[in-house]
């Protein structure tokens, strides 16, 4: 058995040693060669490494019939089994349809990264500006000069990295809301920095790059979600002044208390947004609670909303948040420290 451990990415192979029905070749040579190539490509194949591997014409033909083992998943690139092809068979497919030195990028490397939640309708595939070929079946190809120098590897597939990925994404989405959930998201599970996505802003197409600057400037703001981006654009609509964004609180001591998920500090208020897709598991749930206790034992008022709350009942939070805002003014600070987002994620 070969295993391929790259990233967070592994697939394991097991040897070549397999007998496809009804696939005699020229030699037993090639017949070993033809099956490796297969177990390499997870069971995708070009009609010209097919040939190359001693299948004859009129063979390939027959395994490509009507009812046939092999059926095409692209143009001259075929699935060698039954059934529907995997994501990944359709990844293998889309590289070699692309051509050597190919990457995939977009929502499809999206998810060999881990970020977001984006279901990938089309694979895009990157592919050098001077290369000649067009777009087909489910793959959609980018042109560019700026191929990156660094790949990450899924077994046999190869992929941007993550700041690539979503900046290629970012690119082709067309609301903001969607652009800041995919920024976020790589931000807050580390998969990025700010600063490597930055580069690839400053570096890529300025073309379909407003939505993304938009969303970067949010996170670098201590934005680290859909929900408390939906509790910045409510603050700004109704003109509430804006609190930090996911800072780093400690006492006098230098002790940690917490960081909550907005935070004004000259008013000692905090909001937590209380959403499952962070806090699913009981250890989670057990440390927001304990978060909060710690907040309270230094006397900081936490107005807690979910996210249907900020987008279906703004009214309401609107007024909790003016309420709790009018309430502190006058009250002595914390002593407490405050360390912008950034900083913190630096730190930490």
């Amino acid at each position: 058995m070969t295993t391929l451990r790259i990233g967070p990415c592994t697939l394991r192979f097991v040897g070549c040693a397999r007998h496809y029905v009804g696939m005699a070749l020229t030699t037993r040579h090639d017949q070993d060669a033809l099956f490796c190539l297969l177990e390499r490509q997870l069971e995708v194949i070009t009609r010209r490494q097919a040939l190359d591997a001693g299948l004859t014409k009129h063979a390939l033909e027959h395994r490509l019939r009507a009812g046939g083992p092999w059926r095409s998943l692209l143009p001259g690139v075929y699935l060698t089994v039954t059934g529907a092809p995997s994501g990944l068979q359709q990844e293998m497919a889309a590289l070699l349809y692309a051509g050597s030195g190919s990457l995939v990028t977009g929502p499809a490397a999206l998810r060999c990264h881990y970020i977001g939640k984006i279901v990938p309708e089309l694979i895009d595939v990157l592919v050098p500006a001077t290369r000649q070929r067009h777009d087909a079946g489910f793959v959609r190809l980018h042109r560019t000069t700026r191929m990156p120098e660094r790949i990450w590897e899924r077994g046999p597939i190869r992929y941007v990295p993550p700041a690539r990925a979503v900046a290629d994404t970012a690119r082709g989405l067309t609301g903001l809301r969607d652009v800041r959930a995919v920024v976020a998201d790589a931000v807050q599970r580390r998969r990025c920095s700010i600063r490597d996505l930055a580069a690839e802003l400053d570096e890529g197409p300025k073309n379909g790059s407003a939505l993304f600057r938009q969303a970067l400037a949010d996170v670098a703001e201590g934005i680290r979600s859909t929900a408390e981006a939906d509790l910045k654009d409510l603050l700004v609509k109704v003109k509430i002044p804006m609190p930090l964004f996911n800072p780093a609180l400690y006492d006098t001591d230098g002790t940690f208390i917490a960081r909550p998920d907005a935070w004004w500090p000259e008013l000692g208020i905090a909001i937590e947004v209380d959403s499952t897709e962070w806090h699913i598991s009981p250890e989670d749930h057990a440390k927001t609670l304990a978060r909060g206790r710690r907040m309270a034992r230094y006397q900081i008022v936490v107005l807690r909303f979910t996210p249907r709350q900020i987008r279906s009942e703004s009214a309401a939070v609107v007024r909790d948040i003016r309420q709790a805002l009018a309430g502190a003014q006058g009250r002595p600070p914390l002593n407490l420290r405050t360390v912008p987002a950034d900083e913190a994620d630096k730190a930490g």
